[in-house]
């Protein structure tokens, strides 16, 4: 049987759509036991003629090239089927079969916010996008956008310069920076967040990629905020998205002679909230993700019930859950990264995140760069 990993890679380079490929591995127990399952299991899910084809007989060269890839330090596959898929993501429409992460795959459950627009923005239009970004990563909040030029760049930017958290989803094959003067920014981010893409390694830049990859970027957050944008943008799509997965959305107002205002004063027209700076996003964002830590810490059955404490427990946790205490005696006042919790605990990055984010909402815990250290 082939290794799980193995298994989703052909499952994915099968293309065509993606639900019949979801309902597949939601009907076996893992990537490996649904592409054994055959081609009659296949077509009972839905698979067309074309992606039994591609099962059968698969591109080894396209395999072997995403093999390599994954095999290089702090590269991931994530897939439908993996408890680390991210639940924001998972809830959305059309959410993809996998996504291919260079860096942190934790942060894609970190609250975040998607900062969009224009890839000409005015030079106020840069400003705020960086002044946003930097204030919201402050804020302890995760900053994605598309790594494209103008708003996106200046948005992770801003989220680094803070030492924030900051993600960069790719229509392109997360090793093919787009476009090729963000080579160096692509770098940084993954070094110190996560670059994700649902495409495979090698995979160039196509226009129906970009429109596409919105849906990721606007799943992936809890609210969407565009800071410039024309009539016609991508940036339109993405609120549009965010919208339709029921996420905030927030747009910055701006001269009515400037043409890259009309987007987001469409937008606060049609019900957007209407932002002068990112205090109101956050405390806006805040109760959402309040709500996402209940969600994520009651799915992987973690109490959230305050309790008397002993020395040295977690405050605000009960004694009965050791999850939560072995988490808090692996904090130290020392910033740690995700990888040596999950070696000191022994616990998934998925679970480390979900009670980490309740602590970073309670005030006892702080994020740097992507490590974690107890507050005071």
């Amino acid at each position: 049987m082939l290794e799980d990993t193995d298994a989703l890679l052909l499952l994915h380079a099968a293309g065509g759509a993606v639900a019949p490929r979801r309902a597949l591995l939601d009907a076996h127990a893992t990537p490996a036991a649904a592409l054994a399952a055959g081609p009659r299991a296949w077509r009972r899910q839905g698979l067309d003629a074309d992606q039994r084809r591609a099962l059968r007989h698969p591109d080894g060269a396209a395999l072997a090239r995403s093999r390599a890839w994954l095999q290089a330090p702090r590269r991931h596959l994530v897939g439908w089927h993996d408890p680390d898929y991210p639940a924001l993501l998972r809830r959305t429409a059309s959410p993809p079969l996998a996504l291919f992460v260079a860096g942190d795959p934790a942060v894609l459950w970190h609250p975040a916010v998607a900062v969009v627009g224009s890839r000409s923005p005015s030079a106020g239009g840069r400003d705020n996008a960086g002044d946003f970004a930097r204030a919201l990563a402050a804020a302890g909040l995760a900053v994605t956008s598309g790594l494209a030029t103008g708003i996106d760049t200046a948005a992770h930017e801003g989220a680094l310069a803070a030492g924030g958290l900051t993600v960069a989803v790719l229509g392109t094959g997360p090793d093919v920076p787009y476009p090729r003067a963000n080579a160096g920014l692509h770098a940084r981010i993954a070094a110190a967040g996560a670059v994700v893409s649902e495409h495979a390694p090698g995979t160039r830049a196509r226009p129906e990629h970009f429109p596409s990859r919105n849906r990721i970027l606007a799943g992936l957050a809890l609210g969407t905020l565009v800071i410039e944008a024309a009539q016609r943008s991508g940036a339109l799509i993405t609120a549009r998205l965010a919208a339709d997965a029921g996420r905030e959305v927030f747009a910055v107002p701006g001269s009515i002679h400037n043409p890259l205002a009309r987007g987001c004063h469409r937008l606060i027209r049609d019900g957007a909230g209407l932002v002068e700076s990112a205090q109101e996003v956050v405390a806006a964002i805040a109760p959402v993700a309040a709500a996402l830590a209940d969600a994520l810490r009651s799915r992987l059955a973690t109490p959230t019930s305050p309790a008397t404490t002993t020395a040295g427990s977690v405050p605000g946790v009960l004694r009965e859950d050791p999850d939560s205490q072995r988490l808090w005696q692996a904090l130290g006042h020392d910033p740690t990264g995700m990888d040596r919790l999950v070696s000191r605990t022994g616990l998934t990055a998925a679970e480390l995140s979900s009670m980490l984010l309740h602590m970073e909402l309670e005030g006892r815990v702080v994020v740097e760069h992507g490590r974690y250290s107890r507050k005071g």
